[in-house]
């Protein structure tokens, strides 16, 4: 068997304490980039995270990190010399950024993405592009061009999607942070089902490109790690006002490493958002975190939203008629190959009336109402990412029809000021992590990582994926 190689629990190491080890000289940046590309070696014939893997880049990066560490009168950057994954999204110059499409061609990039930029700046060594579904319009990872990726929890599953190359190379050790981008929960659909945590950042946080999406007030882009304290590192480091971007906030938000205590604090709870309906293990895993806030002192209490299937058909109606009808004048008259649901999704989005679309802003309306008055009188809400407990690594043909059995994540991309941080809240009897969302008021972060840091410390403490039977195929 292979299951213990020496160098894997190096590819577990959060990224604090990482970076730790880097300054004390107890751990060089080459050594952790080689141990994640060693087991990416093992694993990535049957978990297929990454599109492209950017070798010798990488390792001139890590080992001028290595120097900067050396030197002791040096200043390491905030991210220096961390094994960084890239989602096949965020453009760097020099690779090919498909989008999971055939459509696009093989032209290199030639331009940085400002989380690119940034990720750069702040030292972070890139060294791998992440799968996505084609165009990033599923919570499955599956393209025409690049395959299914799998869940390392149990491979028969989807890791989620749009980010779910980045989810499961976090949660089998291939990376140590990771890039998302979460239109409808394209962030906190992997990061519940891979067991990792995943923020979807307030509107303007995170500076996007280009202008059509950075307009696109349902768009962000956000952090994924291992855990809260590895988010709100990297999100220190891709925050904040760009050029590029108008909406984009000012000043750069910093979080803290370490959070306070959640005693005193008012949180509320919502099971279902009012009309999902919600696997029994789900609710399980809530209870759980319910039971967790209380013993640390704050206040949980159960509040009725008023919201019904009407949300879904907001987001249907505002998504098909932004998004739906681009992807129209695109794909659906190529004779290039193309995914099977980004087609469906662009034809609904063609049946997409003036009139629906006009309605769905008013359902927005009602429903910020209703948070409005929630974060009267809480600090924060909280609710489960995930209806139920997974699905099939292969996907399906609709992916809104997956969509709305599943997530109920979608409601705070019409919500977009409101920030909502996932984390883990336990494991389903098939193998496959559950999440729970915390949702801020509109640009407060910082409580949602604050609630969020007090989960992690009472409910998931460096658990991972049994990865020894893969890892037993990988070696041969």
């Amino acid at each position: 068997m292979s299951k213990s190689h020496p160098s894997d629990e190096l590819c577990h190491l959060s990224a604090t304490e990482a970076l730790r080890l880097f300054r004390s000289h107890d751990l060089s940046p080459v050594e952790l980039l080689q141990a994640c590309q060693a087991r990416a070696d093992r694993l990535e014939p049957q978990l297929n995270c990454f599109s492209a893997q950017r070798r010798d880049a990488a390792l001139a990066a890590a080992r001028e990190a290595e120097q900067t560490y050396a030197r002791r009168s040096g200043s390491p950057r905030p991210l220096e010399g961390l094994p960084t994954a890239l989602k096949n999204e965020h453009t760097l110059i020099g690779w090919t950024t498909t989008k999971g499409s055939w459509l696009v061609g093989d032209t290199p990039d030639t331009v940085n993405a400002p989380i690119t930029q940034r990720l750069l700046d702040a030292g972070a060594v890139i060294h791998a592009q992440t799968n996505v579904p084609e165009f990033y319009m599923a919570g499955f990872t599956r393209s025409a061009r690049h395959g299914v990726t799998r869940n390392p929890w149990n491979p028969a599953m989807t890791p989620g999607g749009s980010s779910g190359g980045s989810g499961a190379a976090l949660a089998a050790g291939l990376a140590t942070l990771a890039s998302g981008s979460d239109i409808g929960g394209s962030i906190r659909i992997p990061a519940s089902y891979c067991g990792v945590v995943g923020l979807k950042p307030s509107y303007g946080r995170v500076p996007v490109t280009p202008i059509a999406y950075a307009l696109n007030t349902m768009n962000h882009i956000g952090p994924m790690a291992r855990t809260v304290a590895d988010c709100a590192l990297m999100f220190n480091a891709i925050n904040g006002p760009h050029n590029a971007d108008p909406a984009a906030i000012s000043p750069r938000l910093e979080l803290p490493l370490a959070f306070e205590p959640v005693r005193g604090m008012r949180i509320a709870l919502s099971y279902d958002l009012g009309y999902c309906q919600v696997h029994p293990e789900v609710r399980t895993a809530l209870d759980e975190v319910v039971l967790a806030l209380r013993t640390q002192g704050a206040v949980v209490e159960e509040v009725a939203l008023g919201w019904g299937s009407w949300v879904a058909e907001a987001l249907d109606h505002r998504l098909g008629f932004e998004t739906g009808r681009e992807f129209a004048a695109r794909i659906l008259n190529q004779e290039r190959e193309t995914s099977d649901y980004i087609r469906a999704f662009a034809a609904a989005g063609l049946q997409v009336t003036g009139e629906q679309y006009l309605a769905s802003q008013t359902a927005i309306g009602r429903m910020y109402d209703t948070m409005a008055g929630v974060m009267d009188r809480f600090d924060a809400l909280i609710c489960p990412t995930m209806a139920g407990t997974g699905s099939a690594a292969e996907g399906q043909a609709d992916s809104t029809a997956l969509l709305h059995q599943d997530a109920m994540t979608y409601p705070f991309n019409l919500l977009s000021r409101h920030p909502v941080l996932n984390v883990p809240s336990g494991v389903a009897s098939n193998g496959v992590p559950t999440g729970v969302q915390i949702v801020g008021r509109p640009y407060d972060e910082t409580t949602a990582f604050r609630v969020g840091a007090a989960l992690e410390r009472a409910l998931w403490q460096d658990c991972r994926p049994a990865l020894a039977a893969i890892d037993h195929q990988g070696a041969h």
